[in-house]
């Protein structure tokens, strides 16, 4: 089989990444060897962060190893504001029902376990809610919530 035949058998029978090459022993034979590819992965990898890092300043956008770092610090930031973000939110929720309960005389530290005692089960987000958008039905709540109170209190 001559080199010709073999590397087109080769071809329909092997991948793209696969390539033929003819290499020469001392004694002149010729005998194939096969090469792969692998920088592909790393490529796509490396064009991955690079357009991550489009926007950033400097040789930031530009040159890998500087884009990378400040790829992974930007992730990390994310990663933490995320969390921050969900707390952020949390003492929205609470002014905001804090503020509401102040108009009917209650304090948000009586509010909430009178709350969990009347057995309301509505959490600080639709609380917020209420207090902000929907007076009339947080005023239900509120009088819901003195009524049990009262009666928790009569009982002791």
């Amino acid at each position: 089989m001559s080199l010709r035949q073999f590397s087109v058998t080769l071809g329909r029978l092997a991948s793209k990444t696969l390539s033929v090459t003819p290499l020469w022993n001392a004694n002149g034979a010729t005998r194939l060897m096969s090469r792969t590819s692998g920088a592909n992965r790393a490529k796509k990898h490396k064009k991955f962060l690079k357009e991550y890092a489009k926007g950033y300043r400097g040789r930031s956008k530009n040159c890998y190893s500087i884009a990378i770092r400040r790829v992974h610090r930007a992730w990390q930031y994310a990663y933490r504001d995320r969390k921050v973000k969900r707390r952020e939110w949390r003492k929205l929720w609470i002014t905001r029902i804090s503020a509401g309960s102040r108009q009917y005389n209650w304090s948000y530290s009586r509010f909430i376990p009178a709350c969990n005692r009347s057995n309301i089960q509505l959490n600080r987000k639709i609380l917020a809610n209420l207090a902000g958008q929907e007076p009339f039905a947080f005023k239900a709540i509120v009088d819901v919530i003195g009524q049990e109170d009262t009666k928790n209190q009569a009982s002791l």
